[in-house]
C-alpha cells in the first residue's frame, strides 16, 4: 500500500509549515539592515557556521543550559526535542532500508509500521525495531514529565509556569497527542501481525489479547495524523514557534548581528524565539520576594507577539539581568525591554528622578528647566588635568563614605587624579536611558564626554557600576574606563598601595551591573581575599541576587522594595559574616536599611586596610576632598 487518506492531515501541515517557514525566513532576511545582511551570509561559512551547528545541537536538541541548571526539567526538554529529533533520523533511514524504494516521501517515514507491518520479525529489522521502541519511550518519559509540570510544576524543580492562551493549549494537547497515539497505533498494529519489540510489540500483545487490535489501530493512525497536522499549522500562531525560529537566531547570533537600541528584525526574532518555558519566572525576585507574577520577560515576550499593550509590564523590572542569564535560547531580554520602553510616556518618571538627583546634590533648576529637553544647566567648564579622572556618580554622592575612600585610597597611591564631578557635576545619563529618553540622554553623554577629552586622561574610575556599564558601553571614550574594584587590583598588583589583613569574615554581594551587566566578577573578589577572610554564598557571580533599589523599576512600592532587599540581605548574611561586602553605593545603602549586619562597599574596607604613609598633595587632588577625609 503506497497511500491512504489518514495521512493528509499530516500532509497539509507540514508542508504549510515548511512554507510558512521559509517565506517568514526570507520576510526576515530582507528586512535586515544592509550591514546585518552581510553578516549573516558570511555566517553561512567558516567558523560561525560551525559554532551555529554546534549550538543547534547543544541547545536546541540536548538543551545543555536548562540541564546544568536544572537536570529534571533539563531532561524533559531534551527527550522532546533530541528525542523527536532521534525519531525522525533513524525512521527516514529505516523507510529507506526496509522500505520498497529509496528516497521516500516523509509520510513513509512517519507512519512506516503502518505500510509496513510485518517489519521486525527476525534479524537486523528486530534490532532496528528495538532502537525505534527505545527512541519513543525516551519520548514518553518526558512527556509524562511535561504533562505532570503542567498541573504541577515543582515536580521538575520549578515554582510556577506560564499561564497559556487558547491557541497555546490547542496546540500543547495536539503535541501531547502525537507520541501516545504513535504508540498505540503501533502497538495495536504489531498485535495485530505479531511484530514489535520490547514497547510497541509488548503492549499490542496484550491489547490484541483482549481487544480487536486490526479494527482499533486503523483510527489511531488517523488520530496521529491530525495531531501532527494540527500542531504544524497552530505553530506560527503559538508560543511552539520558537522551535524553528530559534534556528535562525543562532545564526543570525553567530554572525555578529546584535539588538541595538532599537526594534527590528532580530529583536522580532528573539521574541518569536521565547518558547515560554518559565524558567525566568523562577529566577526573577519580583516573583518569588514580592509576589508579582505577571511582568516577567515571558509574559513581555508573548506580549510583544501578540500586539498587547506592555506598558505595564514593561516598566515593572529591576533590569537586573537575571532573566537574561538563565534563558536556555540566549534572548537578550533587557535589552529588548528596554526598546520597549523607549517613546513610552516617562515624562513624570523623569521629572521625580531628576528632582531628586538635583536635590541630593544641591542644585536649584528652575521645575521648566527640568521638565524640558533643553539642559541650559550644562555650563562649559576647563576641568584640571589629571592622569586619572574619578567620577563618583550620583548615589556615591550620597553615600559620601564610599567617596571618602575612594579619595583616601587615590591620595595614598600617589597618581596625579582630578575628582571630576566633586562640586556635582551631571548624572551619566543612565537614569534617563531606563526611561526610555534617549534624546535627552545624550546631552548629558555629550557633555560629559567633552569635560572628559578637556582633562587629558588616561584613565577614568568609577564607583558606580550603573556609570561603569554607561561610560564602557554608551560614551564614546579614548580613555581606559575602570569600576575602582578594578583600579585598586590594579595600584595592588603594581605595589602603589600597602595593605594590612584585617582578619574580618566577609560575603560579597556581587552588584547586578557589574556582574552580569559588564562581567566584572574577579577583581572584586581578588581585592577581598588580599584583604579579609572571603566566605562563600549561595549567590555568587552570575547568580547573584538584586539589592532591590533598583533605579530602573518605575513601578514596585517601597514595601516590596523593601522585601527583596530583606530576603536578599538574608540569604546573604545566613553564615553570620562581619561585613556583607557589595561595590555598589546604591546595594549598600538598600542593604544597610534591612541588615543589622555591617554592609561595606570594598572601596571601604580597603581604606580601613591602608598602611596609611603621609599624604602628598598632588596638582590634580582638592583641598576641600583632604578635609573630607577625617569624615570616613
Amino acid at each position: 500500500m503506497k497511500f491512504d487518506p489518514f495521512i493528509i492531515p499530516f500532509n497539509i501541515g507540514l508542508y504549510f509549515i515548511i512554507i510558512y517557514v521559509v517565506a517568514r525566513s526570507v520576510i526576515w532576511f530582507h528586512d535586515l539592515s544592509r550591514p546585518d545582511k552581510l553578516r549573516l551570509q558570511r555566517g553561512f561559512f567558516g567558523i560561525p557556521f560551525a559554532l551555529s551547528l554546534k549550538e543547534i545541537f547543544m541547545e536546541s536538541l540536548i538543551h545543555r543550559k536548562i540541564l546544568k541548571t536544572n537536570l529534571r526539567l533539563g531532561y524533559m526538554h531534551m527527550s522532546l526535542a533530541f528525542g523527536w529529533f532521534l525519531l525522525i533520523f533513524f525512521g527516514t533511514i529505516e523507510a529507506d532500508i526496509f522500505g520498497t524504494k529509496h528516497l521516500n516521501a516523509p509520510y513513509k517515514a512517519i507512519f512506516f509500521r503502518f505500510f509496513n507491518p510485518e517489519h521486525g520479525r527476525i534479524g537486523f529489522e528486530a534490532t532496528y525495531g528495538f532502537l525505534m521502541d527505545l527512541i519513543l519511550a525516551f519520548i514518553l518519559s518526558g512527556l509524562l514529565l511535561a504533562v505532570i509540570k503542567r498541573f504541577y510544576s515543582r515536580v521538575v524543580g520549578m515554582k510556577k509556569t506560564t499561564r497559556l492562551k487558547i491557541t497555546d493549549r490547542i496546540a500543547l494537547t495536539s503535541l501531547w497527542l502525537i507520541f501516545p497515539s504513535r504508540l498505540l497505533a503501533e502497538s495495536f498494529t504489531c498485535g495485530a501481525h505479531g511484530t514489535g519489540s520490547f514497547l510497541t510489540g509488548s503492549l499490542g500483545a496484550w491489547l490484541a489479547s483482549f481487544l480487536p487490535a486490526q479494527q482499533i489501530a486503523y483510527p489511531f493512525w488517523w488520530l496521529y495524523s491530525i495531531s501532527l497536522g494540527t500542531f504544524f499549522i497552530l505553530l506560527p500562531i503559538s508560543r511552539y514557534m520558537h522551535i524553528p525560529t530559534e534556528l535562525f537566531l543562532i545564526f543570525m547570533r553567530n554572525s555578529g548581528i546584535k539588538t541595538g537600541d532599537k526594534a527590528g528584525t532580530y529583536s522580532e526574532v528573539q521574541t518569536y524565539s521565547c518558547s515560554s518555558c518559565g524558567i525566568c519566572i523562577d529566577a526573577c525576585q519580583l516573583n518569588f520576594s514580592a509576589g508579582i507574577t505577571n511582568i516577567q520577560s515571558a509574559y513581555l515576550m508573548k506580549a510583544i507577539r501578540n500586539n498587547d499593550d506592555v506598558s505595564e509590564i514593561v516598566d515593572n523590572c529591576l533590569m537586573c539581568g537575571r532573566c537574561d542569564q538563565k534563558c536556555p535560547v540566549g534572548i537578550e531580554l533587557s535589552p529588548i525591554r528596554m526598546i520597549q520602553r523607549r517613546g513610552g510616556e516617562a515624562e513624570n518618571d523623569i521629572r521625580n528622578i531628576y528632582n531628586g538627583y538635583f536635590r541630593s546634590r544641591q542644585i536649584n533648576i528652575p521645575e521648566k528647566v527640568i521638565s524640558s529637553s533643553n539642559y541650559s544647566f550644562l555650563q562649559e567648564s576647563d576641568p584640571q588635568k589629571a592622569d586619572i579622572l574619578y567620577f563618583a556618580g550620583c548615589m556615591t554622592h550620597l553615600t559620601p563614605a564610599i567617596k571618602n575612600s575612594m579619595i583616601k585610597i587615590l591620595e595614598a597611591s600617589g597618581v596625579k587624579y582630578n575628582f571630576i564631578d566633586e562640586q556635582g557635576g551631571v548624572c551619566c545619563g543612565r537614569p534617563l536611558m531606563l526611561a526610555g529618553q534617549d534624546k535627552e540622554a545624550r546631552e548629558l553623554i555629550n557633555y560629559n564626554s567633552q569635560m572628559i577629552w578637556k582633562s587629558g586622561a588616561h584613565t577614568l574610575v568609577t564607583s558606580c557600576p550603573i556609570c561603569y556599564k554607561v561610560f564602557k558601553e554608551s560614551y564614546y571614550l579614548d580613555v581606559e574606563v575602570l569600576h575602582h574594584t578594578q583600579f585598586i587590583k590594579k595600584l595592588i598588583d603594581e605595589g602603589s598601595v600597602k595593605m594590612n589583613f584585617l582578619r574580618k569574615k566577609v560575603v560579597y554581594h556581587s552588584p547586578c551591573d557589574l556582574g552580569r551587566g559588564s562581567g566584572v566578577y574577579d577583581e572584586p573578589t581578588e581585592v577581598l581575599n588580599h584583604v579579609s577572610r572571603l566566605e562563600k554564598s549561595d549567590f555568587e557571580d552570575e547568580n547573584s541576587l538584586c539589592c532591590g533599589g533598583s533605579l530602573a523599576n518605575m513601578k514596585i512600592s517601597s514595601q516590596k522594595r523593601k522585601k527583596i532587599a530583606l530576603d536578599a540581605a538574608t540569604e546573604l548574611t545566613k553564615n553570620n559574616p562581619d561585613i556583607l561586602a557589595t561595590a555598589c553605593p546604591l546595594c549598600k545603602k538598600t542593604f544597610a536599611a534591612v541588615t543589622e549586619t555591617r554592609v561595606a562597599d570594598i572601596s571601604e574596607i580597603v581604606a580601613e586596610a591602608l598602611i596609611e604613609k603621609p599624604i602628598k598633595i598632588n596638582s590634580g587632588s582638592h583641598a576641600n576632598s583632604i578635609k573630607e577625609l577625617a569624615n570616613i
